[in-house]
């Protein structure tokens, strides 16, 4: 499959294209940036080409592979849908409803395979507990804490001055993870409700799930460094169960996404983390930031 990847940030240069550039199963045959100076020097240390024109790599390649702001991504997912191409997106799918439907509409009307990348999802040890939890019963309620400590330190990320993070904070840049983890095990979201925010950034979400299990949620990017990581725990009738850490890095878990596509696209049997369910979290999201802005609706 020959894929080509769009955005040339540090998550491109980071996780994208190293995944894409090593994958046996996958030809990394092009990058296309919003910079094409930056676009050409991420496909020199790469081997690949560099696309200006971003019809052109469409024309050229079977999927993409996106790293670019949810907003960025959501439309271009649309055109490269409508193109014919399989998609290799990032959470969030995007940060409004409607953005987040178009795309699912294209996906829909071209039967193009998707495959949203929620980092947890594509670990291997993370993947079998969320599936061996998926299958046990009676579950009462769950925890998630999923705490940066990105805003407010020296953290030296190169993700710390990220327009879109810095205008839609941990709600929208955490909060995909631990709704990841969660939303298969408990069931869909019934009832949203979001607590006033608390230092910095800070938001707090309680729901109720289909399964009958509640869950709360406490999601920062500016927790101090002591104090960040990620914890998920249930407790129900089996007694309690907590997300094991993982040491695949990003690049690995890209891999497995990828493996995904390629199987979504083999079988033609959507993948889990496909383009509706990053819609279903992108909903969500959407309800909790209305609660917590004072709106309806």
């Amino acid at each position: 499959m020959r894929i080509g990847l769009l955005g040339t940030g540090p998550w491109a240069a980071m996780a994208h294209a190293p995944a894409l550039g090593a994958h046996p199963g996958v030809d990394f045959a092009g990058v296309w940036g919003r910079r094409p100076s930056a676009a050409k020097e991420l496909a020199d240390r790469f081997g690949t080409r560099a696309y200006d024109d971003v019809d052109a790599l469409f024309a050229e390649v079977d999927a993409v592979a996106v790293a670019l702001p949810p907003a960025v991504q959501a439309d271009l997912a649309v055109r490269a849908a409508r193109a014919g191409r399989h998609l290799l997106l990032d959470k969030p799918l995007a940060t409004t409803v409607e953005q987040g439907r178009a795309v699912v509409d294209a996906v829909r009307e071209s039967g193009v395979a998707s495959v949203v990348f929620f980092t947890t999802r594509f670990q291997t040890q993370p993947a079998a507990w969320i599936a061996e939890q998926a299958g046990a019963r009676g579950w009462f309620a769950g925890r998630a804490q999923w705490l940066g400590a990105l805003f407010g330190h020296d953290s030296g990320s190169p993700f710390a001055d990220s327009p879109w993070r810095r205008e839609k904070g941990a709600l929208w840049d955490v909060g995909p993870h631990a709704l990841s983890v969660l939303l298969p095990v408990l069931g869909d979201a019934r009832v949203v409700t979001a607590a006033a925010p608390g230092p910095g950034d800070t938001v707090h979400l309680v729901l109720a799930h289909a399964g009958g299990a509640s869950s709360t949620l406490t999601l920062s990017l500016s927790a101090p460094p002591a104090a960040a990581g990620a914890t998920v725990e249930l407790r129900g009738e089996s007694g309690v169960a907590v997300l094991p850490t993982s040491d695949e890095d990003a690049v690995t878990a890209l891999a497995h996404a990828a493996d995904a596509l390629l199987t979504a696209v083999g079988t033609g049997r959507p993948h889990a983390c496909d383009a509706a369910f990053g819609l279903r979290v992108t909903e969500i999201l959407a309800e909790a930031e209305a609660l917590l802005e004072g709106r309806t609706g």
